[in-house]
């Protein structure tokens, strides 16, 4: 027993001196760091938060600008809804201008017997002024410078004839205001006989008016024309002041 206690004892003391010498130049190497273990699992979901406070309106105008910039990107457009019930009707607009006048048709042409006429082929009328100062020439048509109204081109100005298109009962009518003689008859090869006017005053403005109604066919002619009776040569070379208007229009047409 007493043995053991001193081996123990020697012991002791040689790990003593060991332990003292060893602190400063017996230290080991430094291991290397270990392995990166493997992924634990996913943990367990958190507790719902609370509820957030709403948000406060502004009562001031609203910002666009800000407005654009929280706007997000557009999407891509959907699909077309389906189509809602029938609306109320709104109230009637205002009328637009007046659209630019077309150009002329071309001339209509005989319908045959027993036909009836559009109401744009029974329409025929013309107003027209002579403002030359010349006294109009003898036996020949008088020519005239101003139209007022020649619907369908119906009246040549240049020629002073009318001519039918549409066939029917026509009213005809001429005035004259002139300081000298005036004759003026209506001629037509729809008139067996022509009817004349004169006009004989002294030097003082009088007007000269006559009119007949006349049946016409397509293609028949109406003219104004001068003749001579009792005017001196000294008037049909007069050069004042003349003024001479020839009208015509139709009662109603009766097609042939």
């Amino acid at each position: 027993m007493g043995g053991y206690f001193g081996l123990a004892v020697l012991v002791g003391v040689a790990l003593l001196l060991t332990t003292g010498q060893c602190d400063v130049s017996c230290r080991g190497t430094d291991g290397r760091a270990g392995e990166a273990g493997a992924p634990g699992r996913n943990g367990y979901p958190g507790v719902k938060g609370q509820k957030g406070e709403s948000a406060v309106k502004d009562d001031g105008p609203v910002n666009v600008d800000v407005l654009l910039r929280l706007k997000g990107e557009q999407g891509s457009r959907g699909p077309q809804g389906v189509m809602g019930p029938k609306g109320f009707r709104g109230h009637l607009g205002a009328y637009g201008d007046p659209g630019a006048l077309g150009r002329p048709g071309p001339e209509g042409k005989s319908i045959g017997h027993g036909g009836q006429l559009s109401p744009q082929q029974g329409r025929s009328a013309f107003s027209v002024i002579r403002t030359d100062n010349s006294y109009p020439a003898i036996g020949q048509a008088v020519t005239f410078q101003s139209t007022v109204v020649n619907t369908r081109d119906d009246f040549n100005v240049a020629t002073g004839q009318f001519h039918c298109r549409v066939p029917g009962v026509y009213y005809f009518n001429f005035h004259s205001l002139a300081k000298v003689s005036v004759c003026l008859r209506i001629t037509s090869s729809a008139l067996t006989d022509k009817l004349g006017f004169c006009d004989y005053n002294r030097n003082i403005d009088q007007v000269l008016s006559g009119g007949v109604v006349l049946q016409l066919r397509v293609g028949q002619r109406v003219w104004l024309e001068s003749f001579r009776e009792n005017q001196r040569d000294s008037e049909i070379r007069d050069n004042q002041e003349k003024r001479i208007i020839f009208n015509g229009f139709l009662l109603f047409s009766n097609p042939e």
